[in-house]
Formats: structure tokens, C-alpha cells, sequence
């Protein structure tokens, strides 16, 4: 925690300010104390943020829904105002480390019974939330908190509501919910999310706390080849406890359809009590002893400033229960076990610090960037491998055309890897085609690094693509590198990478003017919109909805009118920016309009004072203008 600075409220509704648990993408985190001496974390909406009307709409509707779901396996909202220059919401302490921190830096692996108990506490969680209408979006390890009593599920509902700006699920601010390594397929693909979502999740954090690793790796050996393991390969199951197997595996169906709903997992999987080992149980104990010296540290502080009603313990104004955890059979506890619980409750009753895990400290989605040292067992460890850390991320270049004009271009990631493995994702775009696929490393050393055998995974058109052929990269400077591949040859520069890189400039929506020069009196009847939402490389980050009349033999428009909506695949992450050929979605389009496009590129300028964004053919031709809605 860090203190307040001079920039800070004293308070924000009842709620006393102690100090900064962090700031994410969503807004900032503040440690506070309510009139009754209730320790909670309360989350303040970005400005940027607020300043959106839908936004607050939707922000106004989670807060209400989270309020429905209560506490239960949750942390419980405990105050908000939707209504404020700054919205924001309050939400309860949750006395426990969280699962990354247990498995990643302190226990590690976690038996197979307990795994089981946690299934079902988060999947009893996850129904309340999905009754509520919500789906969680980000469940990962440093989301889920232990305690004596279960799990916990923590942060979600500004997420959802961010995603949810514009119809659709797409957001016109560019934040992307989902932790690469815990996404589901569906989230990868940016396609509309369900509860069946959640589910795939929670059988990646199983994995993870059964084996101490993600079963689709970890962003280290780059995040598209992660998520693209994510969406095309069977999870890696190893050191997977066997009695497990078939629980994971039915979670982690890439068919949402296919998965249990969480309810049937309430009801099938049997529970421990104790659910946490001994030693995890002690350690929470101590967890909270440490907590009790810094609440100490924290009290004395805010008392040198006289404020009044800031003596602890919990008070007339406590009056949430703790949420029940997963149902099983009493049985007593040794003295041990009861000493820990005894030191946990009465954390949880006269804390005035909240450990709300790996918040702000720039460390990536479970917060291991400044760890001393990991244990064998820690997902964050670098995988082993041979290709030099110059060479590790992502490539980009133009094989015809020119860097402002370009005609053929390709991509490369490069990951972390052994010989044989798959540690490159590439694209390849062409006029009428986008070609994805994985390559095998065959040699690395100081200046180069060769892939050969390759799989394609992507073909825009459908099976229009063959395997790349062997590509050699040899580096010339930090930035800049040779790419080769049989007889073709280009010069690839350091590009983006992750699941945000569509330049802010270009997301939201677009409309081409109805100019009557062009369409004659029927120009009302046409309509051209583009949607461009945040996303990584290998999402369809592009929508195309084009309506104009449908046309009799002899060309004269009729009374009907063809709609025709298309999507592109984001093929890089440079400026201009390429997408794939444009595909037709066959449920939002009539069966007259085309169903394959041309690829093409994206840039934005000014023109007479407004945001223009020009979209390019691969090809000879004038671009499309449209202008921002």
C-alpha cells in the first residue's frame, strides 16, 4: 500500500481514505474505512471513463447486479455512487492471500481434494454471478482469494461494464477484459462471451493450482502463441493429478457447448473439510498476523492526523455475515487449524488494511515482475529455451508494395522454445488472402534464428493457404532484422504485441457520407459503417455493414434493400494497419452480398477539421473515407 498524495480526496462517500492499493486500466484503488470501522477497498472510475453517458449507464446496471449477487463467494458491495463526477464502488474486505500468491510463491501445488473444493466454491460463486447476469471475464489465480471458509471471486463489474460501452460487447475505449493464459477460446476470437466462458476459465485456474502452470503456457513465450494455444491446441495436462483429468477436461471443451455449467458442478463434485492443507491454513494465520502489524502502522498514522471515528475494530456498521463457503460435513479441527481461523476472523474484523493482490505495480496480470526468485513449480518462470532474448517477440515487414502502399506483408512472433517446438505464430496477407500458422524452431544462435516445418491454423478464404515454408531472421540491430523464406526477402521492424494493438486513434465507429453527387435521389437508401474494436493480431477487430437497394436485371434500383455485413481478421500491428480479406457473416447478411473481400489497410488523418479514416484495398484503388459517429 502506499500513502495518499496531495492530488487525493480525504474521502470519498463515508468512506475514510488510508492509503493507494494501486490504478489498472479501469480506474484507481484506495484502502478506506467505513463510520463503523469496516475495512474496504474502494474503486474510482477513470475520468475518461466517467465521461462517457453509456458508460456510466452500464457501470449504474453492473454495481446494481453485483449488489444482487451479494456475498456470496464474492467480495460483498458494501457502498456506491454511479451517480458521481467520479463513480465508484465499495467492496469488502476478503481476509486471504490469493491463489497465485499460495501456489506461485509460498505453498505451491495444491492436493487434488482441495482443488476439488475449490472447483466447487468458485463454481457456486460464478452461479450467483451468472444468475445476476453477469459473466466475470477475468477469472484468473490472482483473482481468486483464500480463506478458511473458500474461495473468493474479486474484480469484476467496471470491467464488464468498460466492455459493454457499445452494442455488441465491443468497447469504444480499447480495453480488452482476459488474462492471456486464462482466456477462453471464445475470448481470444472476440466473440460474444457467456457463462460458458467462465467455465473454461475456471479449468484453466485448476489446472494452475493443481500443477503450479497455465495449460496453455504463460505470456513469456509470447501472448498471440498463447492464445493461440488457447483456441487451436489440447491443454498441457501434465503433473495433473489423473483424478482430476476428467474435470478439467470437460471444462475446458473448446465448444462452450460442451462445457457443464456450473451449477451441474455444484452438484457432482465433492468437497474436503478442512479444504486447505495444515501448512496453507498456518500460513494464512500468519498472513493475518502480518496484516494486524500494518493495520497497527496504518492506524497510528491516520490517528496522528486527528481524525475522529478511526479507532478499530468492527462496529454497529459491520453488518454483512461473511459469505458461506463450500457445504461440507463439520468435523473438528486441531488446535492448529483453529488457532489460524481465530487469527483470520479476527482480521476480518478489525483489519484497516486489505491485501487486494498485485494491483498497480506494473507487473503484468498476476503481478510476478518483482519477485526475488520463483520456485520450481511457478507458472512465471521463463520456459526453457534457445532463442536469444533479442530475437523474442513480435516482427513485422512488407514483401511487396511499400511501407505507406504495401501489397504483401507478413508477421512473425517469436516465443521462448526448444528445438522442435512451436515457438513462432506468423502471418502472411496477400491481396485475397490471410495465412496463420505456428512454425517450428530448428536453430538459434547469437544473429540467427531458423524455423522450418509449419501448421496453418488460419486460411481466409478457407482452405486457401499451405504451411510457410522454412524462414530464416537475422538480426541487424535491436529493431530491425532479415527475414527470409525461399526467394522471397524483407526487411521486418519490432511491432506490438498483446491483446490491445489497434492504435486508439482507429477504434469506434465510422460512417461514410451519403453524398446524393454519387447516389442520385436514392442516396438516403445507402449506408456504409465500419466498427473497429480493440483486439490482438488474429482477432476480427473489423466490421463492415453496407446496405444499398438491391438492383432489378436492368440495373434500376428496387423497393428492397441488400444488407451486408463483414468482418476482418487484424493482421498487425504497425502503422498502416493491415487487416485480412473481408469475410461475410452469413446470420447478418442477405445471401445476395459477396462473401469473400479484398485485404486491405487502415490509417486515420484530418480532414476539414474531423477524423477521417481511410481504408485501402491491397490493390490499385482509391480507399473507402468515413468519418467518426
Amino acid at each position: 500500500m502506499e500513502p495518499l498524495n496531495a492530488e487525493d480526496p480525504v474521502s470519498i462517500g463515508p468512506f475514510r481514505l488510508l492509503g493507494r492499493l494501486g490504478a489498472g486500466g479501469m480506474g484507481r484503488v484506495f484502502l478506506a474505512r467505513s463510520a463503523g470501522g469496516r475495512t474496504v477497498a474502494v474503486k474510482v472510475v477513470h475520468a475518461e471513463l466517467a465521461a462517457q453517458d453509456e458508460f456510466r449507464r452500464r457501470f449504474a446496471r453492473e454495481v446494481a447486479a453485483l449488489e444482487q449477487v451479494g456475498g456470496t463467494g464474492t467480495a460483498p458491495v458494501l457502498g456506491s455512487d454511479t451517480a458521481a463526477e467520479s463513480p465508484w464502488v465499495a467492496v469488502g474486505y476478503v481476509p486471504g492471500p490469493s491463489l497465485r500468491v499460495v501456489v506461485g510463491d509460498e505453498y505451491g501445488p495444491l492436493p487434488a481434494e482441495t482443488v476439488r473444493t475449490l472447483a466447487a466454491g468458485l463454481a457456486r460463486a460464478l452461479t450467483h454471478v451468472h444468475t445476476a447476469g453477469l459473466v466475470h471475464r477475468d477469472l484468473k489465480p490472482s483473482n481468486v482469494l483464500l480463506t478458511v471458509d473458500g474461495p473468493r471471486i474479486i474484480d469484476f463489474g467496471i470491467a464488464r461494464a468498460v466492455e459493454t460501452v457499445t452494442d455488441g460487447g465491443l468497447t469504444s475505449t480499447g480495453a480488452v477484459v482476459g488474462s492471456p493464459g486464462f482466456m477462453s477460446p471464445e475470448q481470444v476470437r472476440g466473440e460474444k462471451l457467456t457463462a460458458a466462458s467462465d467455465v473454461f476459465c475456471l479449468g484453466s485456474v485448476l489446472v494452475y493450482a493443481a500443477t503450479g502452470h497455465s495449460p496453455f503456457g504463460t505470456a513469456d513465450s509470447g501472448v498471440h502463441a498463447t492464445m493461440f494455444r488457447i483456441a487451436h491446441d489440447e491443454p498441457d495436462l501434465t503433473d495433473l493429478p489423473a483424478e482430476l483429468a476428467g474435470l478439467v477436461r470437460a471444462c475446458l471443451a473448446k465448444d462452450p457447448a460442451d462445457r457443464p455449467s456450473t451449477a451441474e458442478l455444484v452438484e457432482t463434485i465433492a468437497v474436503a473439510d478442512p479444504w486447505l492443507p495444515a501448512e496453507v491454513l498456518a500460513r494464512l494465520g500468519r498472513h493475518a498476523a502480518r496484516v494486524l502489524e500494518t493495520e497497527a502502522i496504518t492506524f497510528a498514522d491516520g490517528a496522528t492526523g486527528g481524525t475522529a471515528g478511526s479507532t478499530a475494530g468492527g462496529g454497529p456498521g459491520d453488518p454483512t455475515p461473511p459469505p458461506p463457503g463450500p457445504k461440507a460435513p463439520k468435523r473438528r479441527r486441531g488446535g492448529l487449524i483453529a488457532a489460524a481461523t481465530a487469527l483470520v476472523v479476527a482480521a476480518a474484523a478489525t483489519l484497516t488494511y486489505v491485501l487486494w493482490p498485485n494491483l498497480g505495480n506494473g507487473s503484468g496480470d498476476d503481478g510476478r515482475k518483482n519477485r526475488a526468485g520463483a520456485p520450481a513449480g511457478d507458472a512465471s518462470a521463463r520456459p526453457s529455451g534457445i532463442v536469444p532474448t533479442a530475437f523474442l517477440g513480435a516482427w513485422e515487414g512488407v514483401q511487396r508494395g511499400s511501407a505507406d502502399h504495401p501489397r504483401e506483408t507478413s508477421r512473425i512472433e517469436i516465443g521462448q522454445g526448444a528445438v522442435g517446438s512451436k515457438a513462432a505464430v506468423y502471418v502472411q496477407v496477400s491481396e485475397e488472402r490471410l495465412c496463420m500458422g505456428r512454425s517450428r524452431l530448428v536453430s538459434a544462435d547469437e544473429d540467427k534464428v531458423v524455423f522450418g516445418e509449419s501448421d496453418v491454423t488460419t486460411s481466409v478464404p478457407a482452405q486457401r493457404c499451405t504451411p510457410a515454408a522454412h524462414q530464416t531472421l537475422t538480426l541487424r540491430s535491436p529493431d530491425v532484422l532479415e527475414w527470409s523464406s525461399g526467394a522471397a526477402k524483407a526487411t521486418f521492424r519490432k511491432a506490438g504485441t498483446g491483446t490491445s494493438v489497434v492504435p486508439e486513434r482507429l477504434v469506434g465507429r465510422w460512417r461514410m457520407k451519403n453524398d446524393p453527387l454519387i447516389f442520385g435521389r436514392n442516396s438516403e437508401r445507402y449506408s456504409d459503417e465500419v466498427t473497429i474494436t480493440q483486439g490482438p493480431v488474429g482477432a476480427a477487430v473489423f466490421r463492415r455493414v453496407h446496405v444499398y437497394p438491391r438492383t432489378d436485371d436492368e440495373g434500376n434500383p428496387t423497393p428492397e434493400s441488400l444488407v451486408c455485413t463483414f468482418t476482418a481478421i487484424l493482421a498487425g500491428s504497425g502503422t498502416p494497419l493491415i487487416i485480412g480479406p473481408g469475410t461475410g457473416v452469413p446470420d447478418a447478411s442477405d445471401r445476395d452480398c459477396e462473401r469473400d473481400g479484398i485485404a486491405g489497410y487502415l490509417t486515420v488523418d484530418r480532414f476539414k477539421g474531423k477524423d477521417r479514416l481511410l481504408v485501402f484495398p491491397m490493390m490499385d484503388a482509391e480507399p473507402g473515407e468515413y468519418y467518426r459517429v
